[in-house]
């Protein structure tokens, strides 16, 4: 595996809004103040047909801007490997329009592609904290039915990293079109889980940068019946899938990973 550099080619950063106007604007004025050193490219999917653009056509910015505007709703993967495909840039970043940069932090994105330069490195990905500044359980373990159960009805915390959900992730452009980007057959819900694992699995490894963001995000399976049913039936096909049985078996406890759980 190659070591990429800031030298190799910029960043390109993937945003799907779902009617989220208000906060893709803000997130967008977030990079142009923050990360124009680092943001050489951003795609914005207008998911729902009909989504207005929360801001003037021909606003500048300090970025190329590629509109993409869905004629049906696709799903998470779908929208990310759409706007990301036959990308140039050294760099590829997932990020949802609910995250926000804090200025403290300087240049986020800046920070997520040196530890993604790093050899090895897969994937990096930012400490999530919600609006009270409290960690977020970003970082996880393997979905086992047995680890679901300790987590979700004993209230004990995972103790290990095998995947990372796809809030916000920068990976360098060979391993995200090594991978093929993400599994379209999961519509919403694992498809970060598979990414996390396939990544693994291929010999990369998954990396917290030094850096928060303010993660705003609710999850919707608690709120929706179709997107419980959704979760549900991403996880059944998660449970299904060769990847899954091949992460049970070859993937190795992370010890020192694991001790970095729920620590900026």
């Amino acid at each position: 595996m190659q070591a990429v550099s800031f030298s190799d080619g910029g960043l390109v950063v993937s945003v799907v809004s779902h009617g989220h106007g208000a906060a893709v604007r803000a997130l967008l004025q977030d990079l142009a103040a923050l990360c124009a050193g680092s943001v050489t490219r951003v795609v914005l999917t207008l998911n729902q047909p009909g989504e207005s653009l929360p801001f003037p056509e021909d606003q500048p910015w300090p970025f190329a801007l590629q509109l993409r505007r869905n004629a049906q709703p696709l799903g998470f993967g779908a929208n990310h490997n759409r706007a990301l495909a036959g990308a140039e840039e050294a760099f590829v970043c997932v990020l949802n329009p609910d995250v926000r940069l804090q200025s403290q932090a300087g240049d986020a994105m800046a920070l997520l592609m040196a530890v993604a330069c790093r050899p090895g490195v897969g994937c990096a990905y930012p400490v999530q904290v919600d609006g009270q500044g409290r960690v977020q359980d970003s970082e996880r373990a393997l979905p086992t039915p047995a680890a679901l159960w300790r987590r979700r009805a004993l209230g004990r915390a995972d103790v290990r990293v095998d995947w990372v959900n796809a809030a916000c992730l920068v990976l360098p452009r060979a391993a995200w079109q090594g991978l093929g980007g993400f599994d379209e057959r999961y519509y919403m819900y694992c498809e970060d889980v598979d990414l996390s694992l396939r990544l693994r699995l291929a010999g990369w490894r998954l990396e917290r940068a030094p850096v928060a963001v303010v993660h705003a995000g609710q999850r919707a399976s608690r709120r929706s019946l179709a997107h419980l049913a959704w979760h549900l039936s991403s996880l059944l096909r998660l449970w299904c899938s060769p990847v899954y049985r091949r992460a049970r078996t070859l993937l190795p406890l992370d010890t020192q990973t694991a001790d970095r759980i729920g620590a900026p």
